[in-house]
């Protein structure tokens, strides 16, 4: 394969990567709590030779998450949490603490608030969220106290990583991050979900975009192709 090859194959991978990106993105258009996910293509220079040029290529395996705002809607369910403006729910996940913006949360048998996964809701001294059985209605203010009978019982901790490339997506909603993770004083809504910030009609219009160049991309390495098999031919003569 000539250059010309090589230049096309990486910039169909990255449209490839692009793709399934965007796929994912609409696939959980209506995911509580998902962020959506991109591509970053950069240029990637290999070096042929002392007497040749280099040749540039096209990469895009790195992967953007976008952390804006979703919208959020009343579900009046005493456990349904969305968090206004900056922050994550602290979940204990079998892998280290996992940060989340779904807060769809449910009582366990033992008092401890789950998420969807069946992982704890950890609180602003991320231990476990307890709350007692016989409490009687649970209120969530705004900066995460939880009172029931009026008695404070405990507070749900919202937390962000200092250094925000630190994060790394694991599952559709969860996050890690081996940065410090200081607590956040942030705006709780009790009653309320955050859906997903994907904007379905600008990732579709995105599809045909990439789909199209891709399809170009194709022809391009096909014509390339007939043109070397072409000289190849009339070279054998």
């Amino acid at each position: 394969m000539d250059n010309t090859g090589y230049a096309s194959l990486t910039r169909q991978n990255g449209l490839l990567h692009e793709m399934r990106a965007i796929a994912n993105n609409i696939a959980n258009a209506n995911t509580t709590g998902y962020r959506a996910e991109g591509v970053a293509f950069s240029e990637y220079v290999v070096r042929l030779g002392p007497q040749s040029q280099s040749l540039s290529l096209a990469t895009a395996r790195v992967r953007q998450t976008d952390f804006s705002q979703g919208d959020i809607g009343a579900t009046g369910a005493s456990f349904d949490l969305a968090i206004e403006g900056d922050g994550f729910f602290m979940i204990d996940h079998p892998e280290g603490p996992m940060l989340t913006r779904a807060g769809a949360f449910t009582l366990g048998p033992d008092g401890v608030l789950l998420s969807a996964d069946g992982y704890p809701l950890l609180d602003a001294g991320e231990a476990p969220v307890m709350i007692p059985a016989e409490a009687g209605p649970v209120l969530i203010g705004a900066d995460g106290t939880i009172s029931a009978g009026g008695d404070v019982i405990g507070q749900i901790g919202l937390f962000t990583p200092t250094d925000p490339l630190s994060i790394t997506r694991t599952s559709g909603t969860g996050f890690f991050s081996d940065d410090n993770m200081p607590y956040l004083e942030g705006q709780i809504r009790q009653g309320h979900l955050e859906g997903s910030n994907v904007n379905a009609i600008a990732q579709i219009a995105r599809m045909i975009e990439v789909q199209r160049a891709y399809e170009f991309g194709q022809s391009l390495a096909d014509r390339e192709d007939e043109r070397i098999r072409s000289t190849v031919q009339l070279m054998s003569r």
